[in-house]
């Protein structure tokens, strides 16, 4: 089966989202004029069960590779879970049991499919997983893999200069993470890996052992990741900022948008959907002349919403939205959950997930933005006991009624 080489589509496909490519872009581009069919995969380690929009940016690109007719390869961590990935830590991961990795990655291919095919007729993704063959290697094996790298080679990784100069421990098992990541290269015998930037180092030392084991090309395709410009971190966070999962409700991911800064509306929509670049070029064009930001950000949270669900589900969620939010009207649909009488607030709360994090939930309370819809009360207190049926607004977007047993 050889690949379209449609010049459009692939000068789209190395530009769009791409922060850089190894060896070049010019060669990879070449490469996918000529037509040859390519093994390209993403590696995702199963730390939590669910990813967002700044994990689509991967997706999006490489659906339009498997679009073009390349070989697309998922790559669930499930080994490599078990070590934890150092990147971007002051101190070593939480290693994780293989009941809690399982449990994490149910509900993966569901997600990562609102954007990428594992069904199509003539050219579906697949999945793999690292356990298959880094399960099956002998200390021999793992003597070889580490022959190959010296240890003044991974203490370059910016993490462990860092925990160095604080005098934080760097435990020795963390130095196998970039080997058997690297390894999956070799095991996939891949010709292009994609990542974002955080995951430079990792996609290098595969890139290295693929030279050395198959003598053999890999590019290294690194994304754009979804950042703040105010404050310089991941948009994406659990614990730092918005996080727009990729199974959140329509309702939820609507509101979520909406609550993006105005900075980074279309950083999102260039990122994280498929919309076409003129189209987001008039959106810049239109902001620059004066246009609202809000209703830009609008047609982002449609977009969005429309993107991971359905275009009927994004006309849903805008009609909630507008009467929650804009007409300050309570609408006719709230979830309803019960809980038993006198659970407090923020076990009710972070029970059913209406909230990032106890810190992210303590800071709305702090804020006064979390109230009673219909007495207009603000509550600040996480331990409040709920004792009767309430109705709240919790930060901008989520509601809920909570229904005493």
């Amino acid at each position: 089966m050889n690949a379209t080489a449609d010049e459009r589509l692939i000068d789209e496909t190395v530009t769009r989202s791409v922060a850089g490519i190894l060896p070049s872009q010019d060669a990879f581009k070449a490469l996918l004029m000529s037509g040859k069919r390519l093994r390209v995969y993403i590696g995702a380690d199963p730390t939590g069960s669910k990813l967002h929009l700044g994990h689509a940016t991967n997706f999006i690109l490489l659906e339009k590779l498997r679009r073009l007719g390349h070989e697309i390869v998922i790559l669930f961590g499930d080994f490599t879970a078990r070590i934890g990935d150092p990147t971007d830590k002051e101190a070593a991961r939480r290693r994780l049991s293989p009941e809690e990795i399982l449990k994490n990655i149910e509900t993966w291919e569901a997600q990562i499919s609102k954007v990428l095919s594992f069904t199509d007729a003539k050219n579906p993704a697949r999945i793999a997983h690292n356990s298959s063959w880094l399960a099956e290697l002998t200390l021999a094996d793992l003597i070889d893999l580490a022959s190959h790298f010296t240890v003044q080679q991974m203490l370059e990784r910016d993490m462990f200069e860092r925990r160095l100069r604080d005098k934080k421990p760097i435990y020795v098992h963390e130095f196998f993470y970039p080997l058997m990541q690297g390894y999956d290269s070799v095991a996939l015998d891949v010709d292009a890996e994609v990542g974002g930037t955080d995951q430079m180092f990792n996609m290098i030392v595969g890139r290295d052992l693929q030279r050395i084991y198959h003598e053999k090309e890999k590019f290294v395709i690194t994304t754009k990741l979804l950042e703040d410009p105010r404050t310089g971190k991941k948009l994406m966070s659990k614990s730092e900022g918005p996080f727009i999962a990729l199974d959140d409700s329509p309702n939820d991911m609507f509101g979520k948008t909406m609550a993006l800064p105005d900075e980074v509306i279309l950083d999102v929509f260039t990122h994280s959907t498929e919309r076409p670049l003129a189209d987001i070029e008039a959106l810049r064009a239109d902001m620059r002349a004066g246009a609202n930001p809000r209703d830009a950000k609008l047609e982002l949270a449609f977009e969005i919403v429309k993107t991971y669900h359905n275009e009927a589900s994004a006309k849903s969620a805008r009609e909630h939205f507008s009467a929650a939010f804009q007409r300050k009207e309570t609408p006719e649909s709230i979830p309803t959950v019960a809980i038993p009488r006198g659970m407090s607030l923020e076990d009710a709360i972070m029970e059913h997930k209406l909230a990032a994090s106890k810190s992210a939930l303590r800071r709305l309370l702090k804020d006064g933005a979390v109230r009673n819809i219909r007495t207009g009360e603000k509550i600040t207190d996480a331990k409040h006991p709920v004792t009767e049926s309430i109705t709240l607004k919790i930060g901008k977007r989520a509601l809920v009624t909570f229904t005493v047993l």
